[in-house]
């Protein structure tokens, strides 16, 4: 399978004002879903962390970088824009599915301004903060990451002949 690794923005849980929760949640759920992960990051609610954070991620050959917190509305929520500093593809279909499913749940879910992209052979995943909803949020899309994963790192090929 894949690595993977979790990067929690949070500056409460950055200063150890509060523990991260949902972090370790979005990493159960990628160990149980076969992915190899590397050592997880916690960093305050600052762009350049954010980016750096996603650049030593890539530096790491992290195959999925996923980042919890920061995607809301609050003047810090600056993880959308981190990310797509550094991404070279955008990967729309993930966060508007990842919405699309929140929406299901609540109407807040269409606050989300999550990002996805591609930067090198690493795909970043913003997810938002709070446990319960980082963790539906990556339910949403889990099953067909590998499958990108697949074709970001391995043999690009005809989708047809990845179905499942």
């Amino acid at each position: 399978m894949f690595t993977a690794m979790v990067i929690t923005v949070s500056d409460r849980s950055f200063r150890g004002e509060r523990p991260d929760a949902a972090g370790p949640a979005v990493a159960a759920l990628l160990k149980d879903a076969g992915y190899t992960l590397l050592p997880p990051q916690i960093v305050p609610d600052e762009l350049e962390a954010i980016r750096d954070a996603l650049l030593a991620a890539v530096r790491q050959d992290a195959a999925l970088i996923v980042t919890t917190g920061g995607t809301g509305f609050a003047p810090r929520d600056v993880t959308p824009e981190a990310t797509l500093s550094v991404v070279e593809k955008r990967a729309p279909g993930i966060p508007e599915a990842m919405r699309a499913a929140s929406m299901q749940i609540t109407p807040r879910g269409m606050l989300s301004r999550a990002e996805a992209g591609i930067r090198g052979r690493s795909l970043i995943v913003n997810l938002p903060g709070s446990p319960k909803a980082a963790a539906e949020n990556l339910q949403a899309v889990l099953g067909a990451l590998g499958h990108g994963l697949t074709m970001l790192r391995e043999a690009p090929m005809d989708c047809a002949q990845l179905r499942d």
